[in-house]
């Protein structure tokens, strides 16, 4: 019996390659599918409960275009920066408490620079409190059928509540491209002007590896290095993410590489996003990366600032250099013209917010009168 059992495994497994090709490599979750049909290239563990980061920040932009769509706000609607929101750490621009600007550059910031403080602003603005947008994010999560995730913030600091899983970020990427086509430029922006501060896409495939247009990285040390990457060829859209990667560098290659793959792959699975079968031993169980990432055994800077190179200096890199001048878009304070966001409902956001400062990234202990206030170029932690 438990022969019988172990050969019908296998064959299950060779069907499943077959189908869907042969599993990456790499042990950490991965799935590479066409936004247009869901149809899935390839996965592995893609039920696996992760740490997002930064990938939060998509869900903040999808929860905040549902409220756009509603009339809530708009995209010239003040999002006025809180004391709450000015103390998270980097990564971050450091806006003064009572600072504002458009959401329209609120949202090319969390994108670009994915700046903490702006999208912790962005979240209490349109959902009027931290809390209640966190609620809001789980609201549309559960609509669209992502049943393996939980909210808690807006901007992916870490929290052991907050966690998804690559499937349910397929769902997200989906929803996002499919029912909000006129936001596509938020997501491929190759580097945003802030004052005299000059700041690179942290995602090395804009601008650089063909046909990429979108859309988003992610770190903390709990999750390793999180990228969702999107690219066109030849009229098909494919989205790589991969999660919990060990470094940018590998991260980048990873995506770039199973991207290169599938453009030239002939045939595509009739699974999909939305039929895929739950698998998987322990995937109610979030991995911590940070043992791997953020210990002395660490080769890398623990950080998810720009990288101008894919690979390590030793390996050959298939993102190529960028040849061209990049484009630049200009982000300023000022200019909010548009409704105030109806969530508020006449309240001062700034009033709301003396509360604690948080802990100081990467969980060290802060330095003797250090402030968690850091200038527009530093690196990032999220």
């Amino acid at each position: 019996m438990m022969k019988m059992q172990f050969v019908k495994s296998m064959l299950l497994g060779l069907v499943a390659t077959t189908v869907l090709g042969a599993a990456p490599a790499a042990a950490n979750p991965v799935m590479l599918f066409d936004i247009n049909s869901g149809a899935i290239i390839e996965h592995q563990d893609a039920f696996k409960r992760w740490h997002p980061a930064s990938l939060t920040k998509l869900m903040t932009a999808y929860t905040t275009f549902r409220a756009v769509r509603a009339g809530e706000l708009a995209l010239d609607s003040p999002i006025k920066i809180s004391k709450k929101a000015a103390a998270f750490p980097p990564a971050k621009m450091g806006y003064k408490p009572g600072s504002v600007l458009t959401l329209d550059n609120a949202l090319k910031i969390i994108m670009v620079k994915s700046a903490n403080d702006v999208a912790a602003a962005i979240g209490e603005n349109v959902g009027g409190t931290s809390e209640a947008f966190a609620a809001r994010m789980n609201a549309e999560a559960q609509r669209l059928g992502m049943s393996g995730s939980h909210w808690v913030n807006a901007n992916g600091l870490h929290d052991p509540e907050q966690y998804t899983t690559a499937r349910d970020l397929a769902i997200l990427v989906r929803a996002i491209r499919l029912e909000y086509p006129q936001y596509a430029a938020y997501f491929d922006i190759e580097g945003i002007v802030a004052g005299k501060a000059k700041l690179k896409n942290f995602n090395p495939l804009v601008g650089r590896f063909p046909g990429t247009d979108g859309m988003k990285t992610g770190f903390v040390c709990e999750s390793g290095f999180n990228l969702i990457a999107s690219a066109n060829r030849g009229g098909q859209t494919l989205a790589a993410i991969v999660l919990g990667a060990t470094s940018p560098g590998d991260r980048a290659e990873e995506a770039a590489k199973m991207l290169q793959g599938g453009f030239g792959r002939t045939g595509i699975s009739s699974v999909t996003v939305a039929t895929l079968a739950p698998y998987g031993d322990n995937r109610d169980l979030a991995t911590d990366m940070r043992e791997v990432v953020c210990s002395k055994k660490a080769k890398h800077v623990a950080s998810d600032g720009p990288t101008e190179t894919g690979a390590a200096p030793e390996k050959v890199s298939i993102i190529p250099e960028m040849t061209r001048p990049r484009n630049w878009v200009t982000v300023s304070l000022g200019g909010a013209t548009g409704p105030r966001p109806k969530a508020l409902g006449g309240r001062d956001i700034v009033e709301q917010a003396d509360v604690p400062l948080p802990t100081w990234r990467p969980d060290r202990p802060a330095p003797t009168g250090a402030v968690p206030v850091v200038s527009s170029n530093s690196q990032a932690r999220s």
